[in-house]
């Protein structure tokens, strides 16, 4: 018997493979599950059953509608924090966002690619760290094995492939320091979320 890559399946090697295949169907049913989880117009919710599936997210932080996940059990959330609708959040590698940071509506944080120079295609992953009072714009991408420090400001439809340091204003594709952010000790709280968001 041969995999879909074309390697023989044996006998001492079949039994881990259908393990994997198993708990791969069962996250597939989990992330089904949180994709529905995010439709649900109510914040207290949508959170309890994002921490029950493993999202490591306090009550005075926010997730809005749509929100979509890779591996929930590896997305660390800070307090105040928030998460705009539609976002994508992996966390098949660590994935760490501060207290008082927030993310716009349909950012994208990925902590897994492909190589594409691989003859067998391998993913390679790679930790996220977003530091405290942090802003990221709208359809902000941000890659594997980033940190992005304290105080720094993403501009919208970025693409992030670099760290950025603290209190730095980072912007476009790839993206590249455009300014520095002229507040250096924040005590901001972001405020209450949107009902029904």
């Amino acid at each position: 018997m041969n995999e879909h890559v074309g390697q023989k399946i044996s006998i001492q090697n079949f039994i881990p493979k259908a393990i994997n295949r198993l708990k791969t169907v069962f996250l597939e049913i989990v992330l089904y599950k949180l994709k529905i989880v995010g439709h649900i117009p109510i914040h207290t919710i949508r959170k309890l059953c994002y921490k029950f599936c493993g999202v490591n997210i306090p009550m005075d932080s926010n997730i809005y509608m749509g929100a979509n996940f890779f591996n929930p059990s590896g997305i660390t959330i800070g307090h105040n924090s928030l998460i705009g609708n539609n976002c994508f959040l992996d966390g098949r590698a660590p994935l760490t966002i501060g207290n008082h940071t927030s993310l716009a509506s349909e950012v994208m944080i990925y902590n897994d690619e492909h190589n594409i120079n691989s003859p067998d295609y391998e993913n390679s992953f790679g930790p996220v760290t977003i530091g405290d009072y942090v802003f990221i714009g709208p359809r902000a991408i941000i890659l594997p094995n980033i940190k992005i420090g304290d105080g720094a400001v993403v501009a919208a439809g970025a693409v992030v492939t670099k760290n950025i340091p603290d209190f730095e204003v980072w912007g476009g594709v790839p993206a590249k320091k455009i300014s520095d952010r002229n507040i250096k000790n924040p005590h901001y709280k972001l405020g209450r979320a949107m009902w029904f968001q």
